[in-house]
């Protein structure tokens, strides 16, 4: 299955070669380039089925930036991020900026075909291992993750903070406005400032966030600011 790919990555170089490997194999390379923090603004202007955005350091601060920026800006593309051996809490960060996929820098040229074409078809493109450790990393933050999470906790007013508890609790926008006890139009405004405060682009990405830097559990501590 051919498909319509743009390729970014932190040295131009990397790059070029994967872009030319997946030409050989009779993919449709819209455009390659360096660094892989213009990589937003090339899908942006090429509309890819596909990006494939390789990081050296994909947990670095600003890193996954492009990935979030595309996931807003053009939604049906499909981001595979390309990185080192990794942690499992940056296959975490990974998804929860919106990525559909995570591949080692040093995966064979065929492993990197089958994450576009599953990424393309909406499907999470990950070794099962390494989305269980992410799963395991999400559920029981690491103490770094969770000095995160306190710094982003301070961020938040008593609203926020209720917001978003009722966010990863599940509910919708209906029951969101009736626990605040306003309109549902005002509960969407709420819910959308947090988002940009945040730095996420979907209810979705706002409560992996929390779970994953331990967010959740400081709002927990001090009572999730219901009543507020």
């Amino acid at each position: 299955m051919s498909v319509r790919v743009v390729v970014v990555d932190d040295r131009r170089l990397v790059a070029e070669a994967l872009a030319s490997a997946l030409r050989v194999r009779g993919h449709r390379v819209l455009g390659a380039g360096a660094p892989a923090g213009r990589g937003a603004d090339l899908v942006v202007g090429k509309q890819p089925d596909v990006c494939l955005l390789g990081s050296r350091e994909p947990e670095a601060p600003g890193a996954l930036d492009p990935v979030r920026r595309i996931r807003r800006e053009c939604p049906r593309v499909a981001v595979v991020v390309l990185g080192p051996v990794p942690s499992p809490r940056g296959v975490a960060a990974a998804f929860a900026a919106g990525a559909r996929g995570y591949v080692r820098h040093d995966e064979r040229i065929e492993g990197v075909e089958r994450a576009m074409v599953k990424a393309k078809a909406g499907e999470a493109a990950v070794a099962p291992q390494l989305l269980r450790d992410a799963f395991a990393d999400l559920l029981h933050p690491r103490s770094g993750v969770e000095a995160e999470g306190a710094r982003l906790a301070a961020l938040l007013t008593e609203r926020e903070a209720d917001v978003l508890v009722r966010i990863v609790e599940g509910e919708d926008t209906r029951r969101i406005a009736a626990g605040l006890g306003v309109a549902p139009s005002t509960a969407r405004t709420h819910v959308q400032r947090l988002l940009t405060k945040l730095g996420t682009a979907s209810r979705l990405e706002a409560a992996a966030l929390a779970v994953r830097t331990g967010l959740a559990d400081h709002l927990a501590a001090r009572g999730g600011a219901r009543g507020a």
